[in-house]
């Protein structure tokens, strides 16, 4: 499998924004952090993190979908506004 290609970005936009590039690690992306232009460092997945099991997520997915199915019309635009209040 083909390892996701890696973003460079500057060590002091990587500090700013430690918490979102976290989470964006977590979904699998890679960075590498760079001081004046130069790469000094790879934010990656760690090995040790448990990977998740895309079939399994989109099996459970459409199971809910098949015991739980939409009856009737539905407006989405309604339902939206409805969170809203």
């Amino acid at each position: 499998m083909k390892k996701p290609a890696r973003t460079r970005i500057g060590a002091y936009e990587a500090k700013t924004r430690l918490p979102e590039l976290l989470r964006q690690v977590r979904a699998g992306r890679r960075f590498t952090i760079t001081n004046r232009g130069q790469a000094v460092a790879d934010l990656v997945p760690s090995e040790a993190a448990p990977r998740r099991d895309h079939r399994a997520v989109i099996e459970r997915f459409e199971a809910f979908i098949a015991a739980h199915p939409v009856r009737g019309h539905v407006n989405v635009r309604e339902l939206i506004e409805e969170g809203r209040e």
